[in-house]
């Protein structure tokens, strides 16, 4: 009977992840042996020659299998690391992107003395990634993360907790603007659902099993954009900045909404594998 090292497994796995078409198959390998394993990675390259125990081996056979049927990473460990921070994550929210980042990124940027006082609004927050990584990244922000969903709200809560956030960034429950109603913001960030209704049914099998609720965004996929564009001057400081994400091929559309909106200095913004990913735009010194 062949004893099933540290390594042999990882081998086994990797091959076997590599022939499914997933493209980080040694890293995913590694993720899920540490976590039922109790290690970290780097611990697993110190006991390569470790045999594992049967329990140990059932219990990734079984995260094997759920990661083959599509079922993403974060969600069989139920953590993600965003912007340095480790979040909890599960079925309830959409597992952070890297391109999500650069929503952080042009937010900071839009700041132009970060440690000065400013108030924050993060819309369709889900785990609360982008509001966490704003008061990381501007020490004097005071932040409010809103959702439509129950449970994305007591997730993000539990992250802004483990974070140590808890006096900076307040996570309401409400349908964007709603839990909002008559304040005003400095910096209003928003990563909503952009795919197109049709289109979800053709997605990988790992996109498929986050929430539909985080990913439709009706017919064209733009139904947030109009609702976040049209109330967003309401609720923005004059020169407050509103920034969003959205999908490659939308940037044109999301620009016309933002120019008929009112806001001024319209940007777009690409993402590290150079795709249309982020526009922002500033709100006029008046109301017009």
């Amino acid at each position: 009977m062949a004893t099933w090292t540290t390594l042999a497994v990882l081998d086994w796995t990797t091959k076997r992840f590599t022939e499914a078409g997933i493209s980080a198959a040694r890293l995913e390998a590694q993720v899920l042996l540490a976590h039922v394993l109790g290690c970290t990675r780097t611990q697993l390259y110190t006991g390569f020659d470790k045999p594992l125990a049967e329990g140990e081996l059932a219990g990734y056979r079984e995260l094997i299998k759920r990661r083959l049927a599509g079922e993403p990473v974060a969600y069989l460990v139920s953590e993600h690391e965003f912007w340095g921070m480790p979040l909890h994550v599960d079925a309830s929210v959409l597992v952070p992107r890297a391109d999500t980042e650069t929503v952080v990124e042009v937010a900071r940027a839009a700041r132009a003395d970060r440690k000065a006082p400013c108030r924050v609004l993060d819309l369709c927050t889900g785990s609360g990634a982008i509001a966490l990584a704003l008061a990381k990244e501007l020490p004097a922000a005071t932040v409010v993360a809103t959702d439509v969903s129950e449970a994305a709200v007591a997730l993000a809560r539990r992250n802004v907790e483990r974070n140590g956030f808890a006096e900076r960034v307040e996570v309401r429950h409400g349908d964007l603007w709603e839990a909002v109603r008559g304040e005003t913001f400095d910096l209003i960030t928003a990563n909503p659902p952009y795919i197109a209704s049709a289109v979800i049914p053709t997605l990988d099998a790992e996109v498929q099993r986050e929430p539909r609720i985080a990913l439709d965004g009706g017919a064209d996929g733009l139904a947030f954009y109009d609702r976040i564009c049209a109330r967003a001057r309401e609720h923005l400081v004059p020169g407050g900045v509103l920034v969003v994400e959205h999908g490659f091929d939308q940037a044109e559309a999301v620009r016309t909404r933002f120019e008929a909106a009112g806001l001024t200095r319209v940007t777009l913004v690409h993402d590290l594998a150079k795709n249309p990913r982020v526009t922002w735009g500033v709100a006029p010194d008046s109301v017009g």
